[in-house]
């Protein structure tokens, strides 16, 4: 199966013999493998898995660990995501396994899918049996591996560091993982299994938390803000508050001291490219450019002018053919002559001749001569107006309403032209004397604009609350707790929905007669709607506002108007430019971030998990010790070991010593130390225990497992302390 990122191959796997172990160090964050004795694994990678398509050969391929950015744009990885084989920190999709194992043999040198080593393997603690059953049967049926050893990997990093003397035969474990931690009590080396508490949460909670309190703090910035980006920030600036409470305080407040603790990160920038301004000689040839295809565009126009010229020339002289020869035709040849012809009449010849002699003198750009005619009186326009229905046919009626139609819509559109011209003059003489006022006396005039403006806004939105709330000025709603129509309603309109009603229970009893009476000509007037006066007085404020506001905005630069006091005007109102954006867009402030994401490993509540944080487990895994009393716990609060790469936050120890002090007896020795590396020290201890001599006793064969069973297996534990 092919794979992308690879870390190099290892080519000295056959000087190895075949009774040297291999070690892995299978944790859910980094699979570890190399050999017993050395001191740093050999092959190191992201224990994750994906499996993409390439986008032209549609070949599915297998990417372990990390992926090269370079590369996956090779790669369609929208149906795929990163498969990790754990839950928790136990292995249970052993198919995903079987893909970290086969990159990590064949890292390491192994030729095929024979391993003819001793494995030594690492676990949780209490790993579940069908775990370690289904781990056991991949190693020996599809490696072929001749024996194989379970251990904890905190027990292995204990008994490095005891090794190494920084802490005692009797102890603590805080091993602070990717997806979970654990507390294991040590008495004599060994580690008590049954006192050895566990809580879901660990260093990828932190880290989700921090990506997730950044995405909704800078929206804008999720893209930038990886997983790979917020675990590098998380490890660069988090740390753990020996007083949350308080120094969330401080955060919340804003003070001076909150800001010295804030960090101001800098995502990669790069300014836009800044335009130079064009020389004399740049702007010389764009000129001569622009007048070179100004002068092809004129000849262009001017080839096409002289074709439709003569195009038209052809016509003209075709027709006054034509007709020359229609009359020289007799008369009863007349009609089978001009069906060859295409046309109807004499008439229709003569008629496009003078449409084609007009459009050539257009062409052309002679003016055409308009005869002005002089306007018809009404009588000339609509002259069955004034004749007697008795007088006329049917179609002489249909003529007269709709002679009668038009003349009542063309002295509407003159009213309204007049009215128009009216209100314009009007509003440039009223401007004329706004003028003069403010000449006089500018502070006066513009205190006095202000007023007028401040009043007119308090009435438009005073009407607009009447009409949103009902006629009830205190806005409250009926019973119901809705607005009803009625109440939404002014006197205007109410009267007018009671002449409708009317009309309606009157005429509707039976042939509708509506209208032909001179009565019903008043009621519909009455019932129009542009008779509202309140609402003609609506739009007079508003317009008036609306004149008022642009005054103001002429002669008052610190006047701000309010957008929704005053009705849009325009379409095409000038959009206000956006801000070129800098390099402060792309800074971001990590503050309370910093204290409140690996708060989560003391107060996994935070993210909604109900469990235990770290200093209460060691409660917890005190209280569950079998054997009490002859200073035992004394010993183990004296020597507590931090391991896992979740202890590395700064503060780590004083909060633990803290958390831990409040729940001991009082004056109890409490030493609290960090392992030499708690990232590697679980894979050095397991390296350094199967390099003893005592090893081989520690592992078991394949007929051992078939034979024994599961039952055996689950009781199966190593001896640490050999």
């Amino acid at each position: 199966m092919p794979y992308i990122t690879r870390p190099a191959r290892q080519t000295d796997y056959r000087q190895f013999p075949s009774s040297t172990p291999i070690v892995i160090d299978n944790g859910s964050s980094t699979f570890r493998i190399g050999w017993a004795g050395e001191s740093n694994p050999r092959i190191s990678f992201r224990n994750l898995v994906q499996r993409p398509r390439h986008k032209s050969t549609g070949e599915t391929v297998t990417i372990v660990g990390d992926a090269d950015p370079t590369l996956m744009k090779y790669f369609d990885c929208t149906r795929s995501t990163l498969r990790s084989a754990f839950d928790s920190n136990v292995v249970y999709q052993f198919e995903t396994m079987e893909y970290i194992l086969d990159y990590g043999f064949e890292r390491l040198g192994v030729d095929g899918y024979k391993v003819d080593h001793p494995v030594l393997i690492t676990e949780c603690a209490l790993n579940p049996v069908q775990s370690r059953s289904k781990m056991a049967e991949l190693l020996f049926e599809t490696y072929g591996v001749p024996s194989v050893a379970f251990g904890v990997d905190a027990a292995f990093s204990y008994n490095y560091n005891q090794r190494l003397g920084i802490c005692d035969k009797d102890g603590l474990a805080i091993c602070a993982g990717f997806t979970t931690s654990h507390v294991m009590p040590f008495v004599a080396g060994e580690p008590v299994l049954e006192s050895c508490c566990r809580t879901n949460v660990g260093g990828y909670h932190v880290t989700y938390y921090f990506k997730q309190l950044l995405s909704l703090k800078y929206p804008h910035h999720m893209n930038i803000l990886s997983w790979e980006k917020a675990e590098e920030l998380k490890r660069e600036h988090c740390y753990l508050s020996q007083d949350y409470a308080s120094e969330v305080q401080l955060f919340q407040t804003g003070d001076k001291t909150a800001e010295e603790k804030s960090i101001l990160w800098q995502f990669p920038w790069v300014p836009p490219p800044v335009e130079a301004a064009p020389s004399a000689e740049e702007i010389a040839r764009k000129a001569a450019i622009r007048e070179k295809q100004g002068q092809r565009l004129r000849d262009m126009a001017a080839a096409k002018k002289s074709s439709k010229i003569s195009e038209l020339e052809n016509e003209l002289q075709g027709l006054e053919f034509l007709l020359q020869q229609l009359s020289g035709v007799e008369e009863a040849d007349v009609p089978s002559f001009l069906s060859a012809t295409g046309y109807v009449s004499k008439q229709e010849i003569e008629s496009a001749i003078a449409k084609v002699t007009q459009s050539l003198r257009k062409a052309k750009g002679d003016q055409v001569e308009l005869e002005e005619k002089a306007e018809p009186s009404n009588a000339e326009k609509y002259p069955l107006i004034d004749v007697p229905d008795s007088m006329l046919t049917q179609d002489q009626l249909k003529e007269k309403r709709r002679q009668l139609f038009l003349k009542t819509t063309s002295e509407g559109r003159q009213r309204a032209k007049q009215k128009r011209s009216e209100q314009e003059l009007r509003r440039e003489k009223k401007n004329q004397l706004d003028e003069e006022k403010r000449l006089e006396n500018p502070e006066l005039y513009l205190e006095q604009l202000n007023a007028k403006h401040k009043e007119l806004s308090e009435k438009v939105e005073q009407r607009k609350r009447l009409k949103t709330n009902g006629s009830r000025p205190n806005g409250n709603q009926n019973q119901a707790g809705g607005v009803g129509r009625g109440e939404r309603l002014n006197a205007a309109q109410k009267e007018r929905m009671r002449l409708l009603t009317t009309a309606a229970f009157d005429r509707g009893k039976g042939e509708d007669t509506f209208g032909a009476r001179e009565e019903d000509w008043q009621l519909y007037k009455l019932m129009s709607k542009g008779n509202d006066d309140d609402e003609d007085e609506q739009d007079e404020d508003e317009a008036e506002l609306a004149r008022i506001t642009s005054r103001l905005q002429d002669i008052d630069p610190s006047f701000v108007a309010k957008m929704d006091a005053i009705p849009v005007q325009s379409a095409t109102e000038v959009v206000p430019k956006f801000r070129p954006i800098t390099k402060e867009d792309f800074q971001i402030v990590i503050g309370v971030e910093r204290i409140r994401c690996p708060e989560i490993l003391f107060q996994p509540s935070m993210v909604g998990i109900d469990q235990a944080g770290l200093d209460e487990m060691v409660g917890v895994s005190m209280r569950r010790l079998p054997t009490k009393g002859n200073g035992v716990e004394e010993r183990i609060t004296s020597s507590i070991l931090m391991t896992g790469g979740s202890c590395l936050f700064p503060g780590m120890a004083e909060r633990l010593e803290a958390g831990i002090r409040m729940i001991r007896p009082f004056q109890s020795p409490i030493r609290i130390v960090m392992a030499s590396d708690p990232v590697l020290d679980a894979w050095r201890g397991a390296s350094a225990y199967a390099a003893a001599p005592q090893f081989s006793v520690q592992t078991f064969t394949k007929e051992d497992y078939y034979e024994k069973g599961e039952d055996w297996l689950r009781k199966y534990q190593l001896r640490y302390s050999l």
